[in-house]
């Protein structure tokens, strides 16, 4: 029998805390955003694709939906044989079903974002690595993965895409300063050079909503705010202080209000909007979108400018 979740709605909007899935491969603890899973079923056959990354087994039917299943335990190389109890946690981000197979399912933890730690680089692997955070559960640590660097390395079309700003043509520079929160190293990266392609070439990177905060708090107030931040883009998901907190914080400051605020995950959701609009966000859209990114990046920015 499949077991449905709610997308985290419950958790009250920018109260900085995540609900984490555990669950283990091989007995290793791992974790996944509940937001980001749909439902856990029994592992099913599956229809083998001929030249198909290594880690995906193939796609199966379980309703009306046809769903890739990306071999976990063999991604993260783990040598073990498949097993008639293993099951399938069905997510849905970026836009996509996708079914990851695991050995088993623990449960559920709700915790801070303040209790999940960036991982140093022997543990993630530095720039490669697929482990975005430690978290304390408990008495467990679990290592929080980064499903979307792990579907971007196994289908890179699926991500963000540097064509999507080419195809704008020619464009001017814009010395802008805009702030930027986003923990993945990988998309991090990918989303400052679509970013620079565009023309915004005074972007400042942060690895979490806790870092950008402190910054902005450490403004200068004697000089203009615009011209320290024009506008913030924030990612969701992020260790320390996630994106619907720093929103809020944000929002809820009669000296930051002004700024524009972009969320720009792979979360959004019909729920994740209600929860973005309540907060005060100015703009929501899902990854991979750059292309639609700048576009209302252009269309903020010419507003304080009048």
């Amino acid at each position: 029998m499949a077991e449905q979740y709610n997308s985290g709605i419950l958790l009250e909007s920018g109260t900085n805390e995540i609900e984490i899935m555990e669950f283990t491969i091989d007995g290793s603890l791992y974790g996944i955003n509940v937001a980001k899973v749909r439902e856990i079923i029994m592992s099913a056959p599956v229809k083998i694709m001929p030249h198909a990354h290594p880690a995906v087994e193939g796609i199966f039917k379980p309703r009306d939906v046809v769903i890739t299943v990306v071999d976990l335990p063999k991604y993260l190389s783990v040598d073990k044989e498949k097993g008639s109890k293993d099951l399938f946690i069905i997510t849905n981000f970026n836009k996509m079903y996708i079914a990851f197979r695991v050995h088993t399912v623990v449960g559920i933890s709700r915790i801070s974002w303040t209790d999940i730690h960036k991982p140093d680089k022997t543990v993630s692997g530095g720039s490669e690595g697929v482990a975005t955070g430690i978290a304390q559960c408990g008495n467990d640590l679990v290592t929080i993965l980064d499903f979307e660097r792990i579907v971007a390395e196994i289908a890179p079309e699926t991500t963000i895409q540097m064509d999507e700003i080419e195809q704008m043509g020619p464009r001017a520079r814009s010395d802008e300063p805009i702030w930027i929160a986003e923990d993945s190293i990988l998309l991090s990266k990918m989303i400052e050079d679509c970013l620079h392609k565009a023309g915004y070439v005074n972007l400042r990177m942060f690895p979490n909503g806790q870092e950008l905060w402190e910054a902005l708090n450490a403004l200068p107030k004697e000089r203009r705010l615009f011209d320290q931040v024009a506008l913030v883009i924030t990612d969701i998901e992020m260790p320390q202080m996630d994106g619907h907190r720093l929103t809020k914080l944000i929002k809820d400051s009669p000296r930051f209000n002004p700024i524009p605020l972009i969320i720009f995950s792979s979360l959004i959701s019909e729920e994740m909007r209600i929860k973005g609009r309540q907060l005060g966000a100015n703009e929501q859209m899902s990854k991979p979108e750059i292309g639609h990114l700048v576009d209302v990046m252009d269309h903020l920015l010419a507003e304080i400018k009048q």
